[in-house]
């Protein structure tokens, strides 16, 4: 076990306890995330409590790409990097970063992605951006898409509830590694995503059951 697996331990402890309290959190199709192995773990995003949320649904220790903003703030810093994410320039080409992204899965680590590149304040999943698709070519690893509904309307102390979906491994056998491959899988992903995020609304306006699974 590494360092930030020790830091993650703690924090699904810690933070992990916290959200579920604040947050009621519910989780579907957790098991489908590949135990071992590298792995691209796809995200919406709608809010600052994502990425406790995915990480304390997910099974697998997330090592999140950030903006490189969220590095420059003094304590937020030291606590992000010691959960193992590592920061990116928005809006432009950052090769350390790509490096990073392509090192982990090589490494057999379960990369966090949030793909949209940025919030979404329409409260609905967005249009995705390549990286995910870049780095799942280039490394042959799957790609798991995790979709979360409820944080857009979170705020501190009303405990809206909060659910995630997560899909099959999604493998892109056949497609050329270059822009055009990374434009069809990056298509695929977003389609995993949308369906994720509206079969959680229904869930939500059918009230939430315990247990249920997402679509195929």
């Amino acid at each position: 076990m590494t360092t930030t697996d020790l830091v993650w331990a703690v924090g699904r402890l810690t933070i992990g306890t916290t959200v579920r309290a604040f947050a009621p959190l519910r989780n579907y199709g957790a098991e489908r995330v590949p135990r071992n192995g590298g792995v691209v773990l796809a995200f919406n995003h709608f809010h600052w409590l994502d990425p406790a949320a995915f990480g304390a649904a997910s099974p697998r220790t997330i090592h999140y790409m950030a903006k490189i903003e969220a590095h420059r703030v003094p304590g937020l810093r030291q606590l992000i990097r010691a959960f193992g994410t590592f920061s990116c320039g928005r809006g432009e080409s950052d090769r350390e970063a790509v490096r990073m992204m392509r090192q982990i899965v090589r490494d057999g680590h379960a990369l966090g992605l949030f793909v949209e590149g940025t919030r979404q304040r329409s409260g609905r999943p967005g249009r995705v951006q390549p990286g995910a698709a870049m780095v799942a070519l280039q490394e042959d690893v799957p790609v798991v898409c995790a979709a979360i509904h409820g944080t857009e309307a979170w705020r501190p102390g009303n405990f809206h509830p909060v659910s995630i979906a997560w899909s099959r491994p999604l493998r892109f056998e056949g497609l050329s590694r270059n822009g055009r491959g990374y434009r069809e899988a990056s298509a695929e992903i977003e389609r995993e995503l949308h369906a994720l995020w509206a079969w959680l609304v229904d869930l939500h306006e059918a009230g939430r059951p315990r247990v249920a699974t997402p679509p195929a």
